[in-house]
């Protein structure tokens, strides 16, 4: 029996399925690995600064104008479409599995494919809101260039709210920011309650994320993943295989 076909006969038996899954589930799809050499580590011959200051609060707060120039260029795919993996786990759930995504990404896929039950610890790029009265917004708003010019500013990137005049920021968690409280309560609440625990497209060394595994005391932990990780040693299965082909193979 392969490895997949473990893998199917696992979901079917389970009663709670919760997967986990990193910027790799969405390679797939187009969108860079934030180590990758298309990916946010060419802000270091860019802009001469690394990802990590270029997305964090205090450059946010500091300079508005430049961080959302390097945000809407290296963080936004709004091309990008559902993979293998997206749809499959889509399909898990279409099949009447009580199935939850806990994702690391930002960028809304699994939601695209279909998935119900999905939470991100990290924001998604489809929510922006208000830092002054809240008014809330989607991605095609910051994106028009219309909405970023404002009366008394020379910025040319930054959003500006049509109700208060207040600056637009994406609803992701920027360095230096905490994960929201009330996302990591139903996420870990999820992994806890799984019998079976799903981990892909992670190399699991983001934390507080990548700890959210020990809440997990289910029958059994699976790893997808091309390279090794700190956890390989206590799954048990682990595939070496691209992510989409093991969901196009499991066949929901």
């Amino acid at each position: 029996m392969s490895d997949t076909e473990k893998l199917k006969n696992l979901i079917e038996e389970a009663r709670h399925v919760v997967f986990f899954g990193g910027a790799g589930v969405s390679t797939e799809s187009g969108i860079p690995d934030f180590r990758s050499e298309k990916g946010l580590y060419k802000a270091r011959q860019e802009y001469g600064r690394s990802p990590e200051e270029m997305i964090s609060h205090s450059f946010f707060v500091r300079d508005p104008d430049v961080f959302f120039h390097y945000y809407k260029e290296n963080l936004i795919y709004n091309d990008a479409r559902p993979n293998a993996a997206h749809l499959g786990l889509a399909g898990i759930e279409r099949a009447g599995k009580d199935i939850k995504i806990v994702t690391q990404n930002i960028d809304g896929l699994h939601q695209d494919a279909g998935s119900g039950k999905v939470y991100e610890l990290h924001g998604s790029i489809r929510r922006n809101y208000c830092i002054e009265c809240g008014a809330k917004y989607g991605l095609d708003y910051i994106l028009d260039p219309a909405n970023c010019a404002k009366n008394g500013s020379d910025t040319k990137h930054v959003p500006w709210c049509a109700k208060c005049g207040g600056m637009v920021r994406p609803d992701v968690v920027l360095y230096e920011e905490g994960l929201d409280a009330g996302v990591i309560s139903a996420a870990t609440g999820a992994i806890s309650n799984a019998d079976l625990l799903i981990v892909g497209g992670t190399s699991l060394v983001v934390y507080p994320a990548a700890g959210f595994l020990n809440y997990f005391g289910g029958s059994s932990l699976v790893l997808i993943n091309m390279s090794e990780t700190s956890v390989d040693g206590r799954a048990d299965m682990v595939i070496r295989q691209p992510i989409g082909e093991v969901f196009s193979a499991i066949g929901y």
